[in-house]
This record gives C-alpha cells, sequence and structure tokens, in this order.
C-alpha cells in the first residue's frame, strides 16, 4: 500500500499538477531546463490532486491497518516499533532504486511528461540526494520509537 500510495503521488504531481514546487528535492540540473507549466488539459489539476488525495490516503490505511492488527495481536512497543521501522525503511529503499535509480536515471517517466529533459544526461543522478536518504534513515528511528511507544503502552 505504502509503494503504490508513494508512487501514484509522484505520478499525480509530475503528470498531472506539474507544479515545480513539488519538485524540490529534484536534481538542480532538472529544475534548472524544466518550465513552469500550466494545466496539460482541462481538469488535469483535479486529477492530479486526486490522485495525491488517494495516495495520502493509502499511507494512512497502510499505518491504520498496521495499528490494527498490531493491536489485534497483542503487539507491545517492541514490535510496534520493528514493524513501523521495516515500513519507512522498505519505503526509503523504495525510493532509492525505484524513484532514483530507475524512474530517474534509466527509463522516460520524466522526459514524457517533461521532454526538456532529454537534453540533460541522467546516468550520473543517482545517488544525488543521499545525504537526504541517511537524514530519513536516521529520522525514522526517533519517530517510529516515540509512534511505538505510545501504542504500546496504549495496546499493551
Amino acid at each position: 500500500m505504502i509503494m503504490l500510495g508513494y508512487f501514484l503521488m509522484l505520478y499525480g504531481a509530475v503528470g498531472f499538477i506539474q507544479n515545480k514546487k513539488f519538485f524540490s528535492s529534484a536534481p538542480k540540473e532538472n529544475l534548472a531546463v524544466i518550465p513552469d507549466k500550466k494545466e496539460r488539459f482541462k481538469g488535469a489539476h483535479i486529477i492530479g490532486w486526486v490522485i495525491v488525495v488517494f495516495a495520502v490516503l493509502l499511507f494512512i490505511g497502510a499505518f491504520a491497518l498496521a495499528i490494527w492488527d498490531g493491536a489485534r495481536n497483542g503487539f507491545g512497543a517492541l514490535k510496534f516499533f520493528a514493524r513501523f521501522i521495516t515500513m519507512l525503511y522498505l519505503m526509503e529503499i523504495y525510493d532509492i532504486l525505484f524513484f532514483d535509480w530507475y524512474l530517474l536515471c534509466r527509463s522516460n517517466f520524466f522526459t514524457h511528461f517533461y521532454p526538456e529533459l532529454k537534453s540533460v544526461d541522467r546516468s550520473h543522478f543517482f545517488g544525488y540526494n543521499k545525504k537526504e536518504h541517511i537524514i530519513h534513515f536516521i529520522i525514522y528511528i526517533p519517530v517510529c520509537a516515540v509512534l511505538a511507544l505510545g501504542l504500546g503502552a496504549i495496546f499493551s
């Protein structure tokens, strides 16, 4: 659910909303050539926002399902922590491998929506945001610990 939500969020933002504010983490070379676009067709922004809202609901649903299942199975703080850290670490690995390595560096996903990117050499982009990924891996630990301790106290 999380991976699907993550992809749909990217698809809604890149394919339909097409607002450069959503691309703040993109390589600077890409941002320089991406123009500010108006709607690709009438209603594109609405479709994009519907997709993004659905994606957010998938994220919320995944965590709600994880909490519900953990409560039903008598999880304590340690098991909740393991579940949440696994979910978030797998999401980050998915981001690195699928979004950064495949979509950004190997496929034509972004150039399909932004033909201007065809002139940019994308082969060196893998790892451009490694500092952000490292920060995410570190931040997830206390976030999951606080969430797990709270849920462990509630459901134990």
